[in-house]
């Protein structure tokens, strides 16, 4: 009884801690749900190419809902620790501090996996209006994505520890096939498919380059005749090109009558 009385007052701060910790790591979840709602950044994701690897992973999930939640778990667990260690259990003190010692991983596994979302998004906008709406932009938008994603899990599996050496392995191997059947498929039967591919890029850059020309061209001209109408207005005379180069004529009240 006596040992049980001295318990008590380890298990009521157990108890303090692990309620305060649920308190506040609810109130920090619907404030970052909120910000993250008020960015917009679901409905990013959801207009690109990436949704539905996001899908994939996490079903009826968007990432706002998704970052609110590791961020609600993360500060219960250093709650969880704290009340675990006021317990005076040397053996649930030990867990916890392993457990606290892994989250950084799965920290940076999210972070991996958020950038790699976003990156995705970015290239697959960026090739769909260089690329314009084609066949083969449609490809290279969805293609490139997907590797990005692919990518993204390899490293996010590397980070979380979870059997690195066959992560490796087939991280390998799947890089080794991709560039093996994009060599055959660019060496043997896609040739005329990636000439055509790099003369619609070449040509798209030169018109461009050609529209940005005359652009310039037209804005030069614009800002000369504007400076010439603005002396012809202070001064009183009129500059018009004549034979190549600007005749000046003064105004005269009888040129009329001549």
């Amino acid at each position: 009884m006596d040992r049980f009385i001295g318990f008590l007052p380890n298990l009521i701060g157990f108890l303090v801690l692990l309620v305060i910790g649920i308190i506040v790591a609810k109130l920090v979840q619907v404030a970052v749900r909120k910000a993250l709602d008020m960015s917009g950044i679901d409905g990013h994701l959801e207009r690109s190419h990436s949704h539905a690897f996001v899908a994939r992973v996490m079903p009826g999930m968007g990432v706002a809902r998704a970052v609110s939640l590791v961020v609600f778990w993360f500060i219960l667990v250093f709650f969880a620790v704290a009340a675990v260690t006021a317990l005076q259990v040397p053996a649930l003190t030990t867990f916890m501090n392993q457990v606290l010692a892994y989250l950084p991983n799965v920290l940076v596994a999210i972070a991996i996996f958020v950038i790699a979302a976003l990156l995705s998004t970015a290239l697959a906008t960026s090739l769909t209006r260089m690329m314009g709406d084609t066949a083969t932009g449609r490809i290279i938008a969805v293609v490139v994505p997907a590797v990005v994603m692919v990518v993204a899990l390899f490293m996010i599996l590397e980070q979380l520890r979870i059997a690195p050496e066959i992560v490796r392995i087939a991280f390998a191997a799947t890089m080794f096939a991709l560039a093996l059947g994009l060599a055959l498929a660019f060496g043997l039967g896609g040739r005329p498919v990636a000439q055509r591919v790099l003369e619609e890029a070449y040509a798209r850059g030169r018109e461009e380059a050609e529209r940005a020309r005359l652009h310039r061209r037209t804005a030069a001209a614009s800002t000369t005749t504007q400076r010439y109408d603005v002396r012809a207005d202070s001064t009183g005379t009129a500059e018009t090109p004549a034979g190549g180069r600007y005749a000046r004529e003064r105004e005269d009240p009888g040129a009329a009558g001549r």
